[in-house]
């Protein structure tokens, strides 16, 4: 396992499938935490992950203090708009989690303020919109992660 990709309570099923299909071709796992804002058998998340979806490494959780329960000594980094340094100020390490918020709202300040030295964020422009999509995110910041591990059993 190169790296843990978190998603917290995620909401768009095609979101999760793109995020799906960059787990089975980057061999990360991928771990989502409930509530989900659609079924795992929606046609939406199936389409978007297409014929990948029987290769992804999954787990889901009932809640993050399960996943924090189960992974106590892990490293874990926290996506978000919040976060007071870039992706790339991160030495990351094989088997590190990094979470990312739900699309609508991101992650909880519980969360964040757990650890605010764990979180990281994907510079951007000041707009008037929120951020990056949430699929486009977590393959931004997992592939720093990888080139830094030597894109393990990448090609």
């Amino acid at each position: 396992m190169n790296l843990n990709i978190v998603l917290f309570e995620p909401e768009i099923p095609q979101n999760t499938g793109n995020i799906a299909r960059t787990c089975v071709l980057t061999g990360c796992k991928l771990h989502l935490i409930k509530p989900l804002g659609f079924s795992l058998d929606e046609k939406h998340l199936r389409r978007a992950g297409l014929d990948y979806w029987k290769y992804l490494d999954l787990t889901i959780y009932e809640s993050y203090d399960e996943l924090r329960e189960k992974y106590k000594d892990s490293a874990f980094y926290f996506s978000t708009t919040h976060g007071n340094k870039y992706y790339t100020d991160v030495v990351f390490k094989e088997g590190d989690f990094i979470i990312f918020g739900k699309e609508s709202a991101g992650l909880p300040d519980r969360i964040r303020e757990s650890d605010p030295e764990k979180c990281i964020r994907v510079p951007m422009i000041k707009t008037t919109t929120r951020s990056l999509n949430l699929s486009n995110s977590v393959a931004v910041v997992a592939y720093e992660a990888l080139r830094q591990l030597g894109f393990p059993d990448m090609k």
